[in-house]
């Protein structure tokens, strides 16, 4: 038996996301309350490589976590833009950079037991250096270091977030020699 959805209302809703109670029968049968967060935009992330295996970070300030995170360039892509033309926008907006090369890597679930967030990763190669747009909201600071350096900031915790932690992993592995 898979998950039977009985009543749902929305409980909280921004431009960003809708918060939703659902009543809902289980697995098991049995009657039970469900929580869901809805994004209203997909998540993308950029890995920014240049020829010699140098990536860009971005460093910001999260105020979900109250903490400064390394992370990938990463935003949100309204349903009416493409998930790459959204990459290649917020790759530019936050480092400055045009890639002449961007693919797609995969696309994830991020916490899939209570969202429905789903991100779509990219690497750019072939990169130009120009200026950042950033948002008013943004204050973000570039670096450019060796993805194994990337890597070791993974391993010992300084970067924690998810699309970053799982790009830079399969960059990794693409480029392992």
């Amino acid at each position: 038996m898979s998950w039977q959805t009985k009543s749902k209302e929305v409980v909280f809703e921004n431009p960003w996301l809708r918060v939703e109670d659902h009543a809902v029968i289980n697995p098991a049968g049995n009657p039970a309350q469900y929580g869901i967060v809805h994004f209203k935009n997909r998540a993308v992330g950029v890995v920014a490589l240049t020829d010699d295996l140098q990536i860009y970070l971005v460093g910001q300030s999260r105020y979900a976590l109250d903490c400064y995170s390394w992370e990938i360039p990463e935003g949100g892509c309204p349903e009416h833009e493409a998930v790459e033309d959204a990459a290649k926008r917020e790759l530019r907006e936050e480092t400055g950079l045009m890639a002449k090369h961007i693919e797609p890597l995969f696309k994830m679930h991020l916490s899939n037991s209570v969202s429905d967030e789903t991100a779509y990763l990219f690497l750019a190669t072939e990169l130009t250096l120009g200026e950042q747009q950033l948002e008013e909201s943004e204050d973000i600071s570039v670096k450019k270091l060796p993805l194994k350096d990337a890597i070791a900031m993974i391993e010992c915790g300084e970067i924690t977030d998810a699309i970053t932690i799982a790009a830079l992993f399969a960059i990794e592995r693409r480029f392992a020699q």
